[in-house]
């Protein structure tokens, strides 16, 4: 089984710490271990956020605002990759053309962002798109797709599954809205749309959710299935 697990920087590195960077680590391992060829994107998070703000008051543009999470997310992944052991790339992937070599020799391959304007959601779809991957798995800081930010609205009622026409359709309203948060953004939703990528948003802050959903499709989160698609892998009916 081919997946590419995005991890939320959010999740993976909340502040500096690394035993939460080896429970991700292991699990990443564990699954390789299991047969599974990985790709991991990782995010920026609230550093990111952090840098970001301070170099907009400085008077950055948004390019160079861009280009400054993007060296976050690629910090982030250097830490994921001094935690993994000889089997990863120990490079961080700057484009998907390197990612899909890496995959594809055997080697884990972890990157972060890759060009201004496009977030890190919407590299994890493009490089499972681009890897022709099983199954593309978002762990975030919150446990699924809702139809309304959780985080402020207390009635926010959340999906237990979606097709990706639907998925695009939820978080649309939600990207025009500069107060809202959505678990990925439309560009990602609009790609696991086109490519009819099998997709799972879920709480990544305990790394054994992540490993549970990939070996056997068990979780709490949100399934989208696209218009097509198996409800059921044939590689989780044969565990």
């Amino acid at each position: 089984m081919r997946v590419v697990i995005s991890i939320g920087g959010s999740v993976l590195a909340p502040e500096l710490d690394a035993r939460r960077v080896e429970g991700h680590a292991s699990v990443v391992e564990n699954l390789a271990r299991e047969g599974c060829e990985i790709g991991a994107v990782v995010g920026g998070g609230g550093v990111a956020r952090d840098y970001i703000h301070a170099a907009r008051d400085l008077g950055a543009n948004e390019v160079q605002l861009d280009q400054i999470g993007i060296d976050v997310t690629r910090i982030n992944a250097r830490l994921l990759i001094a935690a993994l052991g000889p089997q990863v790339d120990p490079k961080v992937a700057h484009d998907y053309e390197e990612a899909g070599d890496a995959i594809r020799r055997g080697d884990i391959s972890v990157m972060g962002g890759i060009m201004p304007g496009q977030t890190t959601d919407a590299v994890a779809a493009a490089l499972a798109e681009y890897v022709d991957a099983d199954l593309l798995v978002y762990g975030t800081s919150v446990n699924g797709v809702y139809d309304a930010d959780p985080g402020t609205d207390d009635g926010a009622e959340k999906y237990g599954e979606l097709s990706a026409s639907e998925l695009v359709d939820v978080i649309a309203p939600m990207s025009r809205d500069a107060g809202a948060s959505a678990p990925v953004d439309l560009l990602a939703a609009k790609l696991i749309e086109r490519s009819r990528m099998r997709t799972i948003v879920l709480d990544g802050t305990d790394p054994q959710r992540i490993e549970r959903a990939v070996l056997t499709g068990e979780h709490d989160g949100t399934d989208i299935v696209p218009t097509g698609v198996d409800d059921e892998p044939s590689y989780w009916a044969q565990k």
